[in-house]
């Protein structure tokens, strides 16, 4: 019930124009936004890469509303992979949404806002990963990969969700055609016949995922680019004790070498995990968002975490 609360002020409007305008909104969303400019993002990763983990930047932003704002989101993506692209050393590479760049208003404008996109991460030598949203979005998200596939363009993956009855049948057809995944539970409230409502049902499809994922790892011999920006076929995108136990034993039973596999967190949640695995010689990637666009995020990591929702409120009566 307060997961839906939280999903649902993540798109409400007036709870935006509220909730934004407390001070100590910011102050707590800024442990998991790195900040609201670039060169605070490039700092963040800098500050990672020094620990031994690698990141992926994202700039904030979704469900445009018009083509100029989808056109500017563009514009944004760009600046993020020059500023990769003029820094050799720094491991990162980038994370998009596609309402971000149009889908939700024209999916020829954001066809071809990510060919442009893709095109800019070519020259930056580095990799996109497309995010998943909600489920009128999957098929056309799935499409729109291929689509960009056939052009040509290889240097972009994909993420599928844990949650949806669906999953299972997506990554087997994505792995069949060597295309790298990232693996979450989902962060969007979907209707039940869509989803599976218990949690235990999603932390065992994760984990059904999670070895599909590593046993085609193994079998097209995937592992990190030497610069750290093209990620392993499997990315296992959980702070989950038992979620990361699982996908760490099954690898060990299979024979997958550490390099062939890359546990992805979020920024500022957990860091005495993703600094553990490192120690332990796993590959850790940070998702680090960053912009003045953070809203929508950050109410869906109030949603994922009654933690989250204490440190928000702890804030709050803090002034």
């Amino acid at each position: 019930m307060l997961r839906s609360f939280f999903i649902y002020l993540s798109k409400a409007a007036w709870a935006q124009r509220l909730i934004t305008g407390w001070g100590f909104a910011w102050r707590t969303a800024s442990r998991f936004v790195a900040g609201t400019n670039l060169a605070d993002a490039l700092k963040a990763v800098r500050d990672l890469n020094a620990k031994g983990i690698n990141a992926t930047l994202d700039h904030l932003g979704e469900h445009t509303n018009a083509p100029e704002e989808a056109q500017q989101a563009a514009e944004d993506i760009f600046a993020t992979l020059d500023a990769i692209g003029a820094e050799p050393g720094l491991r990162s590479n980038v994370s998009i949404k596609l309402t971000q760049i149009g889908m939700g208003l024209d999916e020829r404008l954001c066809a071809e806002n990510l060919e442009r996109v893709l095109s800019r991460a070519r020259a930056a030598a580095t990799f996109v990963r497309v995010d998943m949203e909600d489920t009128p979005y999957t098929d056309k998200t799935i499409n729109l990969h291929y689509a960009m596939r056939e052009k040509g363009y290889e240097n972009h993956g994909i993420v599928i969700q844990a949650y949806l009855f669906r999953t299972e049948a997506d990554t087997r057809r994505l792995l069949q055609d060597g295309i790298r995944i990232r693996n979450v539970k989902g962060a969007y409230n979907e209707p039940p016949d869509k989803a599976f409502p218990k949690k235990a049902d999603v932390d065992a499809n994760f984990d059904l995922i999670t070895k599909i994922m590593l046993d085609a790892s193994l079998a097209q011999a995937s592992s990190l680019s030497e610069d750290g920006r093209i990620p392993p076929i499997p990315a296992i995108a959980t702070h989950d004790d038992k979620r990361i136990a699982f996908a760490k034993s099954y690898a060990e039973k299979i024979g997958l070498p550490k390099s062939g596999m890359e546990f992805q967190m979020l920024y500022g949640i957990r860091r005495d995990l993703q600094e553990s695995l490192v120690s332990e010689g796993y590959l850790v990637r940070v998702y680090v968002p960053f912009g003045t666009h953070w809203y929508p995020y950050f109410m869906r990591r109030l949603a994922e975490r009654p933690a989250n929702i204490w440190f928000f409120i702890s804030n709050f009566f803090r002034g």
